[in-house]
Order: C-alpha cells, then sequence, then structure tokens
C-alpha cells in the first residue's frame, strides 16, 4: 500500500535511525519526573508497575508493528483511521496526534530553559529563557529543512548524551539495591491504580512516531516494525532499572518532591546532580529533535489525502523534505512555547495519543481484509489472531476512562477546531 506524495520525499531514514526516534519520542522530559510521583501511589512496588505497564501495553506496539508493515507512505495512524473509518476520522487522528506533539514540542523547548536554568539563573527567565526556546526551535527547524539526515544526526547525538549517563546512574546505583527493594512485598493493586497508570503511560506514548516518517524509511515494511518492538522492549526494562535505583536510593518521605537529579546528587554528590541535569536537557533536546522530524509528517501527510491545503504539502525541491509542514511547525511551536498558551494541550497529551491508539487499533481488522495475498504474507504477524489487539485495545479504553472532566474538554475543543479547518478544506475542494 503506497501513496503518491510521499515517493518524492528521500528515505533517508535507516534501521538506527528509526530506532533512535523511537528512543526520543518516548524518553523525554517523564522519566526524569515520573519515578516519584509513581512511587508516593506505588512505593517499592513502582520500577514493577513500570514493567507490568509496559509489558502490557506492548500489546498496542505490536498491533502497530503489525500496521506499519502493510504501508510504505508517510503519515501512520492518519492512513490507518483513514483506509478503515474514512477521511473524517483519518483527519481527527492526524489532527490530534499533530497538536499533541507540537505542544509537546514547545512545552519541553521551556523545560529545557528551566533546567538549564538550575545551572545557571539568567536561563530561566527573561532574554536567557526566549533565547534559549528561540535557538532550540529555529534551529531543529532548519536542520529539518535542508534534509531528514541532518534531522537523524542532531537526533543521535541528543541520543547518545542522554542515554549514556543514564546507563551510568543505573551502574552506579545497582549497589544500593537490595533484596527487600528487588523484589519487596506487597501488591501492585491500591488506591489510584488507574489514574497513576495513566500517569506513568506517558513515558511509553511517542512511539507511533515512527509510522509517521515511513515515507522516508527504506525498506519501511521490513525496518519500521522490528525497529519498533525492540527498541519498546529496551527501553521498559531501562525505565525499570532507573525506578528501582529511584527508590533504593530517595527515602520514601522524599518521593513526592524527588527527580534523577536528587538521585544523580546522592550517588556522585553535585558533580552527579550537574551531570544528570544536563542528561534531562540533552533528553528532552533529543525528544524535540525526534518530535521535529515526525510532527511536521502528520499535517503533509493529510495534505496528501486532500484533508489540509495542498500547500502543506510541499517538497522542498533542493532537500526533498516536506519544508512547508516542517516551518509550520516551528513556528506554531515557538509561538507556544514563548507565550505558554499550552498548558492544558500538554497535560491531555497521553489522552490525544490513547484515542489516536484506539482508532488505530480498531483499523486493524479492515487493513488485513484489504491487504492483498502478497502484502499479507509479508506482513509483521502478531501470533494469536486478533488476541492481541483486543488486549491493546482494552488497555488503551480503560485508561481512558481514568482521565479527567478537564483533559476530555481540552480534546473535544481541539476536535472541534480540526473540524472546523477539515469542513473548510473539503468545501474548497
Amino acid at each position: 500500500m503506497t501513496g503518491n506524495g510521499s515517493a518524492h520525499l528521500r528515505r533517508d531514514i535507516k534501521y538506527f535511525g528509526a530506532a533512535f526516534l523511537v528512543l526520543n519520542a518516548m524518553i523525554g522530559s517523564g522519566i526524569f519526573a515520573l519515578p516519584g510521583k509513581v512511587a508516593v501511589n506505588a512505593g517499592l512496588m513502582s520500577p514493577w508497575l513500570f514493567l507490568v505497564v509496559g509489558f502490557l501495553f506492548l500489546a498496542v506496539v505490536l498491533t502497530f508493528a503489525e500496521l506499519a508493515s502493510y504501508f510504505d507512505n508517510s503519515g501512520g495512524p492518519v492512513i490507518y483511521a483513514t483506509q478503515a473509518f474514512g477521511p473524517l476520522a483519518g483527519f481527527s487522528t492526524g489532527w490530534v496526534l499533530f497538536v499533541s506533539r507540537m505542544t509537546a514540542f514547545a512545552a519541553n523547548a521551556g523545560i529545557m530553559a528551566t533546567y538549564l536554568g538550575s545551572l545557571w539563573s539568567w536561563f530561566d527567565g527573561g532574554i536567557g529563557r526566549i533565547l534559549v526556546i528561540t535557538a532550540v526551535i529555529i534551529g531543529l527547524t532548519w536542520a529539518n529543512v535542508v534534509g531528514v539526515k541532518d534531522g537523524v544526526r542532531t537526533m543521535g547525538v541528543f541520543t547518545v548524551l542522554k542515554v549514556l549517563p543514564l546507563l551510568l546512574l543505573v551502574l552506579l546505583g545497582l549497589q544500593h539495591v537490595t533484596a527487600a527493594t528487588f523484589i519487596p512485598s506487597g501488591s501492585l493493586l491500591f488506591d489510584g491504580v488507574g489514574s497513576t497508570s495513566l500517569l506513568l503511560i506517558y513515558a511509553y506514548v511517542g512511539f507511533e512516531t515512527l509510522a509517521v516518517t515511513a515515507g522516508e524509511t527504506s525498506k519501511p515494511r521490513h525496518i519500521l516494525p522490528r525497529a519498533l518492538v525492540r527498541t519498546v522492549i529496551g527501553t521498559g526494562v531501562l525505565y525499570f532499572l532507573i525506578v528501582l535505583v529511584f527508590v533504593s536510593v530517595v527515602p520514601a518521605t522524599d518521593y513526592d518532591e524527588a527527580t534523577l537529579v536528587d538521585v544523580g546528587r546522592a550517588l556522585a554528590g553535585p558533580i552527579g546532580a550537574v551531570v544528570i541535569t544536563l542528561t534531562t536537557v540533552f533528553s528532552i533536546g533529543g525528544n524535540c529533535a525526534g518530535s521535529m522530524i515526525s510532527a511536521p509528517r502528520l499535517i503533509f501527510a493529510l495534505a496528501e489525502h486532500r484533508q489540509l491545503p495542498q500547500w502543506f504539502g510541499h517538497v522542498n525541491a533542493k532537500y526533498g523534505t516536506p519544508d512547508h509542514s516542517i516551518l509550520v511547525m516551528g513556528a506554531l511551536a515557538l509561538v507556544f512555547a514563548l507565550t505558554s498558551n499550552f498548558v492544558e494541550l500538554a497535560v491531555a497529551s497521553s489522552l490525544s495519543r490513547l484515542l489516536a491508539y484506539i482508532l488505530s487499533i480498531a483499523s486493524l481488522p479492515t487493513i488485513r481484509r484489504q491487504a492483498s495475498e502478497e502484502a499479507r504474507a509479508k506482513a509483521y504477524h502478531i501470533k494469536g489472531g486478533y488476541t492481541v489487539p483486543i488486549i491493546g485495545l482494552a488497555i488503551c479504553i480503560w485508561l481512558t476512562t481514568h482521565a479527567s472532566v478537564e483533559d476530555w474538554k481540552t480534546i473535544g475543543m481541539l476536535l472541534a477546531i480540526g473540524f472546523v479547518l477539515y469542513a473548510v478544506e473539503r468545501r474548497i475542494t
């Protein structure tokens, strides 16, 4: 299954570039703040809660792996929903995901300035904060306009700079792990397990980024499913080890306010705190780099399917990149980051993605049925028929039931705006 417009994009993303996309989409600012928030409710069981939720969420990831193996053009969830339920469902999926990624990108640019402010207060406010946010967004925008290779290289540098210190943190912290913290007495069932899991899932969302860039990936039907599943499993194991070290080093009375910076300080003093702070900055930078690669491709895919004006589907003749979509992404993110009008959108980020996951999983039966015999034979097969997709669908639905009324209001507002734009474009065409 292919599209026309994507054929003009250069397929410069290889296996490791695809893996970097998943890794950076998942490991952003979340893991640096979530351990303490989850540990407040789950205590010493929180590392296992991370692992169990990640294992269950793998049902969603495996379903996406099969879906990705049927397509070689950009769009991911947009294409899945469109083919199964029509253009309106596809547009809604793409619009919600784009807004979620764009606002998260803007939020992370602001968080980067905040963390740099812990090293030098000048960055935390006024002109210093403005310069950091502007430099990050404009720099990543330009790097992606001039070529996806440069965007992937930038993301790769951030990946190395953030993963190595986290591995070092784990190695230094394992000496503090005891039998009591590794296998604690107690149960994973506790009051608020649903809301805590919804919070925790923020550390796992973002993997769908990979399917969006299929039109610029070499051999996407083969590379995307394998890079997706392997990277998510590896990230889940890393999360388990990080949180295990956290609960082994940080006193229970400090869980609520503690971050990995406090773990670094406990393990290596002020130097450790500085290293983890810089790691957080690099982690957020990598997440932003991944967002700048994937989010513009969402609105590019919508334009390909004539659900947004064709201006968004422009491909730069020199660099072979969707330059107009990239510039729109950068401009909007810069405005949101500097005005901070994206707080409610950031809070609803996980919920908006879960809605897209639900539509994507529900599209699998139709996509399987419509695929050719050859496509089905080469697809990434999930054993057990529809058992795994049904489990993934149930998990997503269960998680959405724990969202607040305010979160639903935010999503409803975003969908309403999207429907207006969609109606305008359909009326014009």
